[in-house]
């Protein structure tokens, strides 16, 4: 059982426009049933977190539809509203003691830390991030939301290309896949 934290990035090194949008991303071409694409991933996955304006994001552009099955928890200070029906546990708590909960709901499943960059950030400044899947879109922002805003040294350990992305997965430097102590 692992935490990973799974994102696409523009060349330059942004996960969102200043407007917090991923429209971006929605024109580029993957193949999803390609390398370390995401349907693959997603089915490894137990439990979720992301923070408010992920969520946010998520919520406009599915029309208040929620797509995940997992237990997923939304980092905010703020009350957010909650699909009917969709396990989405809107928190303030530690992130020690989110990611204990996560582990507990997983069912033995991995963990993901679907963004934004602060959020992962958060996990590996507690000890609790295990892998970093980047897949680099080829399209530069100009400024947004920072991939990872903080120094976090990584080992690659995969590289492939899936159409117009390249996609790396790195191991966070100092850690083994599914420690759970820093």
């Amino acid at each position: 059982m692992a935490t990973h934290y799974f994102t696409a990035s523009s060349l330059d090194g942004y996960i969102a426009t200043t407007e917090h949008s991923l429209d971006w991303l929605l024109t580029q071409d993957i193949d999803m049933e390609g390398p370390m694409a995401y349907p693959a991933f997603e089915k490894s996955i137990g439990a979720l977190v992301m923070g408010s304006s992920t969520y946010e994001w998520v919520m406009r552009h599915e029309e208040g539809r929620w797509a995940y099955e997992q237990p997923t928890w939304v980092l905010s200070h703020r009350e957010l509203a909650v699909p009917t029906g969709a396990d989405v546990r809107v928190t303030s708590a530690a992130i020690a003691d989110v990611h204990a909960a996560m582990h507990d709901a997983a069912e033995g499943k991995d963990l993901w830390v679907v963004g934004g960059g602060d959020v992962a950030g958060q996990f590996a400044d507690a000890g609790l991030l295990d892998e970093v899947w980047v897949q680099y879109a080829p399209v530069t922002l100009g400024g947004g939301a920072p991939l990872l805003p903080r120094r976090l040294d990584l080992d690659l350990i995969e590289v492939a290309r899936n159409r117009s992305f390249l996609c790396g997965r790195y191991r966070v430097a100092g850690r083994s896949a599914g420690s759970t102590a820093p």
